[in-house]
């Protein structure tokens, strides 16, 4: 059987204003990646290399002055959870917010023995919320007052985010 392949074509910056619709060699690793129904991502290391000098605001502008919403290693990274079936899922405290990975359909007790084995044994409840809602709400206490807190029991299927 063959194995999921992921094409990535290094560009220069000008080539993702167009989506490399304008580099020869990049629309011909398209095509092959469309013929062997394969995945395609642009990547433009230079502009990797920019990105890491700045800070958020400035990546932001940064990547708005190409028209684009994410990096190549952001979709790259993307790509790869979605074809190995990953899933990204946080915890949030007073002092820190950690990101953990999942393989996708794991429920909750399964996907708190990623951060512990004992905490499936014991696995009782998770509040939850969606990570938009958390980052537009501001904490989880504001969460929790606006009704988007929820209390989920051990058949809950953890989603990404």
């Amino acid at each position: 059987t063959m194995k999921p392949v992921i094409y990535a074509a290094n560009v220069a910056e000008d080539d993702l204003m167009d989506e490399g619709a304008s580099n020869e060699h990049a629309q011909a690793l398209r095509k092959k990646a469309e013929e062997e129904k394969a995945k395609f991502v642009l990547v433009s290391a230079r502009m990797e290399e920019e990105l890491v000098e700045l800070d958020g605001e400035e990546r932001q502008e940064y990547l708005d002055g190409f028209g684009i919403q994410q990096t190549g290693l952001q979709s790259l990274i993307k790509v790869a959870y979605e074809m190995l079936g990953l899933r990204t899922y946080f915890t949030s405290g007073e002092k820190e917010t950690r990101a953990w990975t999942i393989v996708a359909g794991m429920t909750a007790p399964e996907a708190a023995g990623v951060i512990h084995t004992d905490f499936t044994k014991g696995f009782i409840r998770a509040e939850t919320v969606g990570y938009e809602d958390f980052v537009t709400s501001g904490s989880q206490l504001a969460a929790k007052e606006k009704g988007l807190l929820r209390s989920e029991g051990k058949d809950y299927v953890v989603n990404e985010g």
